[in-house]
């Protein structure tokens, strides 16, 4: 690899420290890295885990003890370097170890700091321990999402750690570097899961205020409450889902299901949509009966590609090998791993394919050749990578 080209995508340039963290924080650098941007993994330690190689893939991993004071101003000094620098440490760890915002803004005052928390920066729950379940309960986002009369249920951890945390993250600091690379002045970027699952929870918030949005478990439309935007299991064990909301696309659903209007009369109803919850509970069981009729496979031959609003429910193992998927290039192979691909896409500035992370020798070279670094600095971080 040439080390002196810049990777393609509209991040391209931009060189960005990440002080290692879990989950949401490589994930904000996967997609910081993913557009092009240099980003430089300062760590304890190198190995490898296979499971987190596309939350790491695309960067320079450094290993260096923050406890040490050479190896803290080998980072101090990298920071020199950077636009960026994004940790995700419990609030006043940072500045514990002698790199929090005050010290790297005077090191760079152009800097765009970079903070991923749960609980955010400041609260009476900013200290405590938690995960993303934890998270968006707090919020409101967890307690819709079920089956009426059972509990909720945790959506993976895609609310708080990925698209309120990591995702809003990267969002923060690419306007923050916007505002630095305008006025000149660096800033903190306070991103917290709970601020961000509560931004993805926009539209539910304001159905609620608006007086259309039961508080309740799996008890609005959006959570699987209506027999028109459900899941339905198939003759053969697997799954289908259904996304009529609207009119049009739900007539051309009873349409595709053959089912008439003495159909819907059996139900003891009149009107086979709306938002009436007594409709939903009569019309359930009628559409359940009906998709078990056949297979996943014979009703994707009926419904996929339609107005209805349809897709069959894929597995992990199967998701790869959907044509649109393929047609997509919606996941790649990065060393024989089959990986997610860089999104979204650029017509001017397109990514380059992901590759996996820089280590050891091949990334001191790295930061000598795209950052810029002295000699005696390379020697000094070879002997820290070696740790």
């Amino acid at each position: 690899m040439n080390h002196s080209t810049q990777r393609g995508g509209p991040l391209s340039g931009v060189r960005i420290i990440e002080v290692a963290g879990l989950g949401p924080g490589p994930f904000c650098g996967m997609m910081l890295a993913d557009m092009g941007a240099d980003v430089l993994t300062i760590e304890r330690s190198t190995a490898n885990d296979t499971r987190l190689e596309p939350l790491t893939r695309n960067r320079t991993r450094l290993a260096l003890d923050l406890k040490n004071a050479a190896h803290r101003e080998m980072l101090l000094g990298l920071v020199e370097h950077a636009e960026v620098l994004f940790e995700g440490y419990r609030p006043g760890v940072a500045e514990r170890l002698g790199f929090g915002p005050d010290v790297c803004l005077k090191r760079n005052p152009k800097l765009v700091y970079g903070r991923m928390t749960g609980w955010g920066q400041t609260g009476p729950l900013a200290s405590a321990a938690g995960h993303d379940i934890n998270y968006i309960a707090l919020t409101g986002a967890l307690h819709g999402i079920g089956r009426s009369g059972e509990k909720p249920v945790p959506p993976l951890n895609l609310v708080g750690d990925f698209g309120g945390g990591g995702m809003m993250l990267a969002f923060g600091i690419v306007c923050a570097l916007l505002e630095s690379r305008r006025s000149g002045k660096g800033q903190v970027v306070d991103a917290a899961m709970v601020d961000g699952a509560i931004a993805l929870m926009a539209m539910s918030i304001g159905f609620k205020a608006g007086g259309t949005h039961p508080d309740g478990v799996g008890s609005s439309i959006l959570s699987g409450a209506a027999h028109y935007y459900d899941t339905y299991e198939t003759s053969d064990g697997k799954y289908i889902s259904i996304g009529s909301l609207e009119p049009q696309f739900f007539a051309l659903l009873m349409q595709k299901l053959e089912l008439t209007d003495s159909d819907m009369a059996q139900t003891g109803m009149t009107s086979a949509q709306g938002f009436d919850s007594n409709v939903w509970k009569a019309m359930k069981p009628r559409m359940a009966e009906i998709f078990r009729k056949r297979t996943r496979d014979e009703w994707c031959a009926l419904l996929e590609g339609t107005d209805v609003c349809f897709a069959p429910v894929l597995s992990l193992s199967e998701a790869p090998f959907h044509p649109h998927n393929q047609a997509r290039q919606a996941f790649v192979d990065v060393g024989g791993q089959l990986q997610n691909a860089p999104a979204p896409r650029f017509s001017g500035t397109p990514t380059s394919h992901p590759r996996h992370a820089e280590q050891g020798s091949q990334a001191v070279t790295a930061l000598g050749e795209r950052w810029g670094l002295p000699s005696p600095a390379i020697e000094r971080l070879a002997g820290a990578s070696r740790l």
